[in-house]
């Protein structure tokens, strides 16, 4: 897909904003989960509480109109019919707290509840039993009530432990909610880290092969040419910057055409002229050295070609002279010129090379000279000739050796 990168880094930054959206998103949705399962544990857990207090209140005032019924041989004919009314209130409520109750603890002890609730209606219904025996029917209602504040009790402390289990498993689904949105942060914050290295790296990917293909050219290498096909921003710039160098390098074999061509006029002039010629830029580099200098200073072309003269074994009198006609930018006639004979090494076979023995002036500690007798393969004299470029600039210096005087 061809996008542009403006395009790129725009949807860049809308996945990380969407990825930040979602992670909001599902940070929320623990949240709202955290908040619905305490409410729900708690809204429960606060009713039962409310009606097991319903149910104390109304357990005790049974019990205090049972005490009526108990310590009168007489009790007003109303209590009875209170009593029962109670009871039938009790029985609700105790019903109800059974609906909240139902597959858990304390659904035993709610049945019996409701089980001695309902004997004791049916007691009370029989009031002609009061008065047959008194003695019985309290020491009855006497009972009734005793079990029912028994398993009241226990149904009491079943609520306070699973008072104590609601705490814990709401701290259980704060534990449970704060791994889940941990996990979530972390796998968020590791994906962003991820997504900041491999964007940034797709975008400046082709940035450094420009960069590589730059260094190849200052190292005047013109094989390179830019991979990138994308057609964006980025991929006009690899096309442009390969057709610079396509014309760089067409210059360059140009360039190498015209050196090769200059150095085939030098040789042929050379090989007419029969004697030593050496052409040198404006910068002191050797350009071309025909075959008799060649033989002369006993060097291959791979010493010299395309070295500066002071790193070669070009005699000290041959770089003198190409120093003057570079400062004077002229002609230079009839400089005296002597290449020293190269010193032998111990077993190396070398060409018979004519020597002569000659005066030469030393200069001693850069102030007196004095002469001395040296094995020279050449003394004589150049002359040198300055060749104009196409730029009104002294590209060349031609040299030629002589061993007489030129005319």
């Amino acid at each position: 897909m061809n996008l542009s990168l403006k395009k790129r880094i725009a949807i860049s930054f809308i996945i990380a904003n969407v990825a930040v959206l979602v992670l909001s998103f599902v940070v929320f949705h623990f949240l709202h989960n955290l908040n619905k399962n305490i409410e729900s544990v708690t809204t429960k857990s606060i009713r039962i509480s409310s009606l097991t207090h319903e149910v104390r209140i109304s357990t005790l005032q049974i019990l205090k109109t049972q005490g009526i019924i108990l310590v009168n041989r007489r009790p007003p004919l109303d209590t009875t019919k209170r009593l029962r009314n109670k009871l039938k209130i009790l029985k609700t409520q105790i019903q109800q707290l059974e609906l909240l109750n139902k597959n858990s603890q304390g659904q035993r002890e709610i049945t019996e509840l409701l089980a001695y609730i309902t004997s004791l209606e049916i007691v009370l219904k029989k009031s002609s039993a009061f008065h047959k025996d008194p003695v019985g029917f309290r020491k009855s209602i006497g009972s009734f009530f005793e079990n029912i504040l028994n398993v009241f009790t226990k149904l009491q402390e079943l609520q306070d432990t699973q008072t104590i289990k609601r705490d814990e498993q709401i701290r259980e689904i704060i534990k449970v909610t704060k791994k889940k949105m941990m996990f979530t942060l972390i796998i968020g914050f590791f994906a962003t880290i991820l997504l900041g290295f491999i964007v940034p790296g797709k975008i400046a990917l082709p940035f450094k092969k420009i960069k590589d293909a730059l260094r190849e050219l200052q190292d005047c290498n013109f094989d390179v040419s830019i991979f990138y096909n994308q057609d964006d921003e980025i991929g006009e710039i690899a096309r442009e910057m390969n057709k610079m160098i396509h014309s760089f390098k067409t210059f360059e074999e140009l360039r190498m055409n015209r050196i090769s061509l200059e150095n085939r006029k030098f040789d042929a002039l050379a090989n007419m002229s029969k004697k030593p010629v050496l052409v040198a830029s404006a910068d002191n580099k050797i350009i071309y050295m025909n075959g008799q200098l060649y033989n002369l200073m006993r060097v291959q072309s791979e010493d010299v070609i395309g070295k500066s003269m002071n790193e070669t074994l070009v005699p000290k009198s041959i770089i003198d002279c190409y120093k003057m006609a570079i400062k004077r930018r002229s002609k230079i006639e009839n400089m005296k010129i002597i290449i020293p004979a190269k010193p032998k090494v111990d077993g190396e076979a070398s060409e018979e090379q004519s020597v002569d023995i000659v005066e030469v002036e030393v200069e001693k500690d850069g102030q007196e000279k004095e002469i001395e007798l040296q094995e020279v393969v050449f003394a004589g004299y150049a002359n040198v000739i300055p060749i104009r470029g196409k730029e009104s600039s002294l590209d060349y210096y031609l040299m030629i050796l002589s061993s007489e005087m030129f005319v």
